[in-house]
């Protein structure tokens, strides 16, 4: 029960700040209707049919990134207030503390998400995905927010100030972003890039949700390693969180 106590809590807090619910509606309009008309206009040539359908599977995962990094700079605000201070001093489990600040982050992702998908529908994106789809789809970005969530509540434990961590964070996100096939076709790259795209567990993430959402397929194997792997780095991003906490009540 204390775990939805502090999510109950960490969504207030939102609600307070009338800001970040603007951000959070506002996003996913922005990088469908702003960055697909421009960059789909340099992709006329390449055989990929709608583009906006080709970059929205990439785009939930970016939207998993930015929604998750932002309760990083939550936690800063919490600071400031002392409420973090306050719950540290509680006779609440710090794993209590950890779950209910990811999950947070994950329900923020799960309603950007819904949002794009269906404003995704304007611009005659075509869904094949049945319901098995859709549940692995979810379980697939679930997995992606609570990795991304228990990182970034992590460093925002270990930085001194939000410029530090938006400038780590950025350091971090745009890379593993932009070398993925979040946006464009990966087939002809070659060398060490295409060794980088591949070793990018979300490249992974990112075609197996396009090829479910857009076609209807699941590559069943390649999708077992995928939500394995994806387990395995929600695990270590919880106990890195974990022992950034720890270190956090031990000072």
């Amino acid at each position: 029960m204390t775990v939805f106590a502090i999510l109950w809590k960490n969504i207030k807090w939102r609600f307070h700040n009338k800001f970040t619910i603007v951000i959070t509606l506002t996003q996913p309009f922005l990088w469908l209707a702003l960055y697909s008309a421009v960059a789909g206009q340099t992709m006329k040539g390449a055989a990929i049919g709608n583009y906006t359908a080709f970059i929205l599977p990439g785009l939930m995962v970016l939207v998993s990134f930015s929604v998750c990094s932002s309760s990083g700079i939550m936690n800063y605000m919490l600071k400031a207030e002392g409420s973090f201070y306050r719950i540290l001093i509680a006779p609440v489990k710090r794993s209590s503390i950890i779950l209910g600040q990811i999950l947070e982050g994950v329900l923020c992702t799960f309603l950007e998400v819904g949002i794009m998908g269906i404003l995704s529908l304007f611009f005659s994106v075509k869904f094949s995905a049945g319901l098995i789809g859709i549940s692995i789809i979810l379980l697939l970005v679930f997995l992606t927010a609570f990795f991304m969530s228990g990182i970034c509540y992590g460093i925002s434990l270990i930085l001194p100030n939000e410029m530090m961590y938006e400038t780590v964070m950025n350091a971090i996100v745009l890379p593993v972003f932009f070398l993925s096939s979040a946006l464009f076709p990966v087939d002809g790259t070659a060398g060490v890039l295409k060794a980088a795209v591949n070793l990018n567990p979300f490249t992974h993430v990112i075609n197996h949700i396009r090829s479910i959402l857009l076609y209807g397929t699941i590559h069943g194997r390649e999708l077992v390693f995928t939500v394995c792997l994806l387990l395995l780095m929600g695990g270590l991003g919880f106990f890195f969180a974990a022992y950034r906490l720890k270190k956090e009540t031990d000072l």
